[in-house]
């Protein structure tokens, strides 16, 4: 399916007038449910004060523990499409907890929409106990989209909507890790972080040989509303979501984060635990940003869990894509039976039409424990949104554990970073350390791999003004048919960043990414207040506070 352009500005007189010619033809036809029906309706919210969601949760529900809420399951006998021929199912999540608003869930069956009822049979609410008349004015939390990728027959849970605009997708022996939201708004400091609702859904009834879930949204805040499409696909292997999304500015917005994605990083090679005795090698649903700007570079950022809170941006004219990624899918990485991080799926966005000028922002939130998504990447436009402003984004979301198919065959990436103490080998061949940081990345790719022996390669390295390169070197990696670079930097001030790019080049031709690292402040660790979203355990799925599965 080819999806428009994007990033157009359209006036407020524009909008007008497609609501308008929408009103006209929806009185002389019935029409299909469309993303302009969503769209006017947020064009009709942004031109309205703000309300926020109606709570309606009683005690029992509201004071609820997570393991309680835990215990409220759908039941596989009334999953909704249940016994129509078609292989995709729903199910919901119930209110409770900090889910105190219903959202509305319709479905689309043709010219028909329908809400889908909030019922109680739709769940076993296991050994809880309360007055069942507390639930009759309940709805649903949520909801997710089940469809059998791993066995023919079983149906297996691969899209959630739950909390403010979070969803998350898998794939194919994937497992959930990093989350998606709809949209940011003013996410860095020093503005208040502003979360915005997706408060209505319409779900397309599928038929029996649709291969594809077409869902819409209409999202709220108070300073935004938008009118959201997605398009699910599957896939043999891994997922693919098709996202437009149609937002109308009500209020003035520093910062509007666009296709925002959340992660955690506690610790990895690149920056070792401080946790003691831990069996676990690294723990992280992502490990690093990778960026293909609008120019055809390539860039990795690995990921840090900071002292302090860390902003990095990356200004990119049309990118062609960004996300967070999650590079190495060995198991002995991780060591985790329970949490299975080399199963969790990367996260990248392909950008549709041009996006024009404008930056990937980067958050690096300091967090003791993995239970904290501590990591936010989001695109924002150069220009700040006005209020009455409609903008259209188009992109596509591959949910993928491929990380070397988002590559191009002539260009090779960095599969890891080492992070250590330098040290330098004395005449009696003990390594004795020499007060300067060293750090190994090693590249790999096709275009590495059948380099010949003997081939002419280096490295272009640059280090910001708070170190001095020591020492810079090249060398075969027979192990991964790629090579290795060592780099040895002297910090001038600890208490400052150092920042520091490098790629492998074979004359004037280059052969890799950069590499752009950032080595955080060696400083006393300070209080830092960032507005977080409600949390839920992953296992519920997701907000940007939560504990992994």
């Amino acid at each position: 399916m080819k999806l428009p352009a994007v990033s157009r500005k359209i006036s407020t007189a524009s909008v007008t007038g497609l609501a308008a010619s929408l009103a006209l033809f929806c009185a002389g036809q019935a029409h299909a449910f469309s993303l302009d029906d969503v769209t006017a309706r947020a064009k009709a919210l942004m031109e309205k004060p703000y309300a926020a969601p109606v709570k309606n949760l009683p005690p029992v529900f509201s004071g609820m523990q997570f393991a309680d809420y835990q215990k409220m399951q759908p039941r596989a006998d009334r999953f909704e499409w249940r016994d129509l021929p078609t292989p995709f199912k729903l199910n919901f999540y119930h209110q409770g907890m900090h889910f105190n608003a219903p959202v509305r869930i319709n479905e689309i069956n043709g010219t028909d929409v329908q809400e889908i009822r909030y019922d109680t049979e739709r769940f076993d609410f296991g050994n809880l106990n309360f007055d069942k008349n507390a639930t009759s004015t309940l709805g649903y939390a949520g909801f997710r989209v089940l469809y059998p990728i791993n066995q023919e027959g079983k149906s297996d849970e691969i899209m959630s909507f739950l909390g403010a605009s979070y969803f998350r997708v898998v794939g194919k022996g994937q497992v959930y890790g990093l989350s998606a939201r709809g949209l940011a708004i003013d996410t860095a400091p020093p503005g208040g972080e502003e979360f915005p609702d997706f408060r209505e859904f319409w779900v397309q009834r599928p038929s029996g040989d649709d291969k594809q879930l077409v869902i819409y949204a209409l999202l709220d805040s108070p300073r935004a509303t938008g009118a959201y499409q997605f398009i699910l696909t599957p896939g043999g292997k891994d997922a693919v979501v098709d996202v437009q999304a149609n937002i109308f500015v009500r209020g003035d917005v520093k910062m509007l984060g666009i296709a925002p994605l959340t992660s955690m990083f506690l610790y990895g090679p690149n920056q070792q635990s401080d946790l003691k005795r831990n069996f676990r090698p690294a723990i992280h649903d992502s490990n690093g940003l990778a960026i293909h700007t609008g120019g055809g570079e390539w860039l990795w950022r690995p990921l840090n869990n900071p002292r302090n809170l860390a902003i990095s941006s990356f200004e990119v004219e049309n990118p062609k894509g960004f996300g967070l990624l999650q590079r190495g899918r060995e198991f002995s990485r991780y060591e985790d039976l329970k949490d299975r991080y080399d199963l969790r799926p990367s996260a990248w966005i392909e950008p549709h039409g041009s996006w024009g000028k404008g930056k990937v922002t980067l958050m690096e939130i300091p967090t003791p424990d993995e239970t904290n998504d501590n990591i936010v990447a989001f695109w924002t436009p150069e220009a700040p949104p006005l209020k009455g402003q409609m903008l259209q984004f188009a992109y596509r979301m591959h949910w993928t554990t491929d990380e070397p198919a988002l590559h191009g065959k002539d260009n090779a990436w960095v599969r890891q970073t080492f992070h250590t103490d330098g040290e330098q080998l004395q005449a009696n061949l003990i390594r004795a350390l020499d007060g300067n940081s060293a750090f190994l990345i090693d590249f790999e790719g096709p275009v590495l791999a059948k380099l010949p022996a003997g081939a002419d390669v280096k490295a272009q390295v640059s280090v910001g003004d708070n170190a001095d390169l020591v020492e810079s070197s090249v060398q075969p990696n027979p192990a991964i048919k790629g090579w290795r670079l060592a780099l040895r930097v002297k910090v001038k001030n600890p208490a400052l960043p150092v920042e520091m790019r490098a790629a492998l080049t074979q004359g004037d031709k280059p052969l890799s990414e950069t590499w752009s690292y950032q080595l955080p402040p060696n400083q006393p660790a300070t209080a830092v207040s960032v507005p977080a979203a409600p949390s839920v355990p992953a296992a519920a799925v997701p907000p940007a506070v939560r504990t992994a599965p």
